[in-house]
């Protein structure tokens, strides 16, 4: 895990985030922020934000207030989208279309070139995402071929084949059986030592717990915690585990919130 050292530049910063869907506020004045080289879990019940909050620090729902900034611009002045890798929630990689996991893990190169084919370099930085999510072997296979957990590694790989400075996650582990939560927590722990910066959505920790440096809990569209992972996290179902919010004037989070 990166050091605590709060003078690191912010690669995230959001500041007192509001957005609604329709009528119905999401967020409530969120802040939050993810520095160089570190890695942030967000967490909370289902409907409590979290996706909200990542799809907007990603443009894709408008602010009705506060502000959000990238790599120390705003948001809506941001053009460097080449430093930022996304992996959206519950989709798959094929959507129908064939495809090889070559060619899709391609398309991540995109955001670097406008035109033109993919250069040796290009080539180099696909094979290597492949590899990294324990692909190599598959890499001319069809998409439509691969199993949950297998589509997921994919996504990711696509993700990273445009070598981002920071990795946007969102629910990577859900749906993904056990040996692929392995190989994406393997495959996050590498990104890490290389410097990315990572904002995660999560429903519990599992495998990737060690890597975690904060976690920013979300309730009814408020931050409830910032601070270290709650240790019982991983037994987040069960009841009686109290964590107080250092924010909250002593009000307990309890991990059951999480489920």
């Amino acid at each position: 895990m990166a050091p605590p050292t709060p003078e690191r530049e912010a690669v995230i910063s959001v500041r007192g985030a509001t957005a609604a869907l329709g009528a119905r506020p999401v967020l409530r004045g969120v802040d939050l922020t993810v520095r160089r080289g570190e890695v942030v879990a967000l967490l909370g019940a289902n409907g409590s934000g979290k996706s909200t909050a990542v799809r907007a620090v990603i443009g894709q729902v408008p602010l009705t207030g506060g502000t959000i900034e990238l790599f120390g611009t705003e948001r809506r002045r941001f053009r460097e989208w080449a430093r930022v890798g996304y992996v959206p929630q519950r989709t798959t990689a094929a959507s129908g279309v064939p495809a090889t996991i070559r060619e899709v893990v391609s398309s991540g190169r995109l955001s670097r070139r406008r035109f033109g084919r993919l250069t040796k370099a290009d080539k180099a930085a696909v094979e290597r995402a492949i590899d990294l999510v324990g692909l190599a072997d598959r890499a001319r296979d069809s998409v439509s071929a691969l199993s949950g957990g297998q589509h997921q590694r994919v996504l990711i790989a696509r993700a990273l084949a445009a070598e981002p400075e920071l990795l946007i996650m969102d629910e990577p582990m859900a749906g993904v059986d056990l040996a692929s939560q392995e190989i994406l927590a393997s495959t996050l722990r590498e990104q890490v030592a290389d410097g990315t910066s990572v904002l995660l959505v999560l429903h519990e920790l599992g495998p990737l717990e060690p890597l975690i440096d904060r976690a920013v809990v979300l309730r009814d569209g408020c931050v409830v915690h910032d601070g270290p992972p709650p240790e019982a996290l991983g037994q987040h179902a069960l009841p009686g585990h109290d964590h107080v919010h250092p924010h909250a004037a002593g009000e307990p989070l309890r991990t059951g919130l999480l489920t």
